[in-house]
């Protein structure tokens, strides 16, 4: 489907019906969407829906929507193995792409944006059976509709392997059945020797010595008893130890409640009270922590940590710091997880908690915030596990998220915020992203910056958050960037990212840009118009109104087409010139060439002269310039 406007985004849903292998975790997998984004069709076609946001291209100006696919055999080529696993959706930008196990390849999938009076298209793939009168009663429209839709002619003369769209009113299909539990895990087969050997027992029994027998079983018994025996030994000598240890750290008066993080590499096992340490001295944190059960996911392995590990805490800690997870200790739901407040050893936490399912995130998260640890980033205190949940427990921000201070700060129970306290948060978080990609010993891009990952402490000084999407960027020839499936939230994907799934440094700065225009505007990433009618909002991006508006805005003192795209809660309390220096910063921030965005350094230097000018302005109003306070602190 062609289109014009690249800076459309709207939600579109792909018919799609698996094969007898491809699970839901399958299909998740190839469609690169939650659970939550696929519904199932409530009769015997076999087919599922699946969400996904579509968007325009900007080199073709075709609606396409992104996913990977991970190669499964040496034979033959891509485009041939992706054609026979989406059943047309899909297209490879290479279709000459010869296969390699393993390889995961970008692929784009065919969707549609409505400019009709419909809220949704689908894509569809013609197949055997199938006719346009059976697909308008299956999904509830006329013929006429997917006729003018698809521009079709004859009815009867459509194409078996043709996708065609269907526009629709509703979300399409049931929600997908989630078993509750799983089944028992099959016993494990016997191999064939050993069914051999069995059999031969059975054919043969009256021949085998009772003697044996009788000498075979009481070696087994007194093996067996060796082995409880040194059991025994071993764990008796581990927690002998550790009592002692204990013993001497009471003695000295010097066992806190207060969490620390632990400065040699480590690995602890636990299991009902007692507790076995490898590769290290675990201190512990709480005297009573050895009588709770503390699972370790099993993917840390005891060398995960180049230089920390944080502190291991008990679910039932937990699960009381949060009264049971209670409502009125949430916070909000992220991506990954939801988050709550709780008051854990004396001390006010963060707690986000999140399905076993989230492990990749929940690792990344650990590596990255175990290594990096700065002023304007959100510190990592400690993590918890369950059997079917994990949790990771940071520093505490009282203010919450910027945010829910730039969008209806009143109805959340905030109060606006002020002209120079805006643009010392930009300036926090931006020396956050500069440490992150410029002065660790491994550079990292974030791919998620955005307002509501800029946490607020009691002093409204900012701190970045949320380094679950956090990746690891390797030197290439064009400088550093890291392949990647596209993730992120819509609204804050810088173009090429889209495009080609290479994360940058230049893809964060582009996010920060979106962010300075929301600092401005006190307005969301993605902006919902009303259309002709009611049923068909289009959604814009903020960083396209933004740049339309600053076109007509050719210096600080011609501002009036940006009237209405300035926070009216600042009540024209701001220095005009400071305010456009900050629009231009962020127009530079959002240029479709990354190679012309500015890096983070200059940002923070850009950032740093209006923050500066602004003191200088909040002094000629005889106002309280205090806030001078933290302004040349150190990178």
């Amino acid at each position: 489907m062609n289109c014009t406007d690249t800076t459309r985004l709207c939600t579109s849903f792909l018919a799609f019906r698996p094969q007898e292998n491809q699970t839901l975790a399958v299909v998740q997998s190839m469609f690169d969407v939650l659970p939550g984004d696929i519904t199932i069709e409530g009769n015997n076609h076999g087919y599922v829906f699946i969400k996904k946001n579509c968007s325009c291209l900007s080199t073709t100006k075709n609606y396409v929507t992104n996913t990977t696919f991970t190669v499964k055999s040496n034979e033959g080529n891509v485009n041939e193995m992706v054609v026979e696993a989406y059943d047309g959706l899909a297209i490879v930008p290479d279709t000459t792409r010869k296969a390699k196990a393993g390889a995961v390849v970008s692929l784009r999938l065919f969707c549609g944006c409505s400019s009709g009076l419909w809220n949704y298209l689908m894509s569809y793939v013609m197949m055997e059976g199938d006719s346009l009168g059976s697909l308008a009663s299956r999904f509830g429209v006329s013929m006429d509709v997917i006729e003018e839709f698809n521009g079709i002619d004859n009815p009867d003369n459509v194409t078996v392997g043709d996708l065609y769209y269907i526009p629709l009113n509703s979300v399409p299909g049931e929600p997908y059945p989630v078993e509750i539990g799983s089944p028992p895990a099959p016993a494990p087969a016997l191999p064939p020797s050993t069914d051999g050997f069995a059999a031969d027992q059975v054919n043969h029994k009256a021949h085998v010595p009772y003697g044996w027998i009788l000498g075979s079983s009481g070696f087994a018994l007194a093996f067996i008893m060796l082995s409880v025996v040194l059991c025994v030994f071993l764990r008796t000598s581990c927690c002998s130890t550790e009592a002692q240890s204990k013993h001497a750290k009471d003695l000295d008066g010097k066992s806190s409640h207060k969490f620390h993080i632990l400065r040699k590499p480590s690995f602890c096992c636990a299991s009902g009270r007692y507790t076995c340490c490898k590769a290290g001295d675990v201190k512990q944190t709480n005297g009573d922590s050895s009588n709770h059960q503390i699972t370790i996911p099993k993917a840390l392995s005891a060398d995960m940590f180049d230089m920390e590990k944080p502190v291991v805490v008990t679910y039932d800690e937990i699960n009381f710091a949060t009264d049971g997870f209670s409502d009125s200790r949430l916070l909000g739901h992220g991506t990954y997880g939801s988050v709550y407040s709780g008051l854990l050893r004396d001390q006010e936490v963060s707690v986000k908690r999140m399905t076993a399912t989230k492990t990749k995130e929940f690792m990344s998260e650990m590596k990255v915030l175990c290594k990096v640890h700065h002023t304007n980033l959100v510190e990592l205190i400690g993590y918890a596990a369950s059997d079917d949940e994990l949790f990771l427990i940071y520093e505490y921000a009282q203010k919450g998220s910027l945010k829910s201070h730039l969008v209806d700060p009143q109805n959340k129970g905030h109060t606006s915020l002020s002209w120079i306290m805006r643009v010392q948060i930009a300036l926090d978080a931006a020396r956050g992203l500069e440490y992150i990609h410029e002065h660790t010993r491994t550079h990292y891009v974030h791919r998620d910056i955005k307002t509501s990952n800029i946490l607020l402490d009691g002093a409204f000084r900012a701190k970045i958050s949320d380094f679950g999407l956090a990746k690891l960027v390797g030197k290439t020839c064009d400088g550093e960037a890291s392949a990647t499936k596209v993730v992120g939230t819509y609204g804050y994907l810088a173009p090429e990212y889209l495009s080609n799934g290479l994360a940058t440094t230049k893809s964060d700065v582009y996010a920060f840009g979106v962010v300075l225009f929301e600092i401005i505007s006190g307005r969301e990433a993605i902006i919902r118009t009303e259309g002709i009618t009611t049923k068909n909002p289009e959604r814009r991006s903020l960083a396209s109104i933004m740049l339309a508006a600053l076109r007509s805005t050719p210096d600080s003192m011609s501002m009036s087409s940006m009237k209405d795209y300035i926070d009216s809660n600042m009540m024209d309390l701001y220095p005009r010139d400071c305010l456009y220096k900050m629009a231009m910063l962020a127009k530079q921030c959002v240029d479709d060439d990354p190679i012309l965005r500015p890096d983070m350094k200059q940002v923070v230097i850009s950032l740093s002269q209006i923050l500066l000018s602004t003191v200088e302005w909040e002094a000629t109003l005889a106002g309280n310039s205090m806030v001078f306070s933290g302004l040349v602190q150190g990178r």
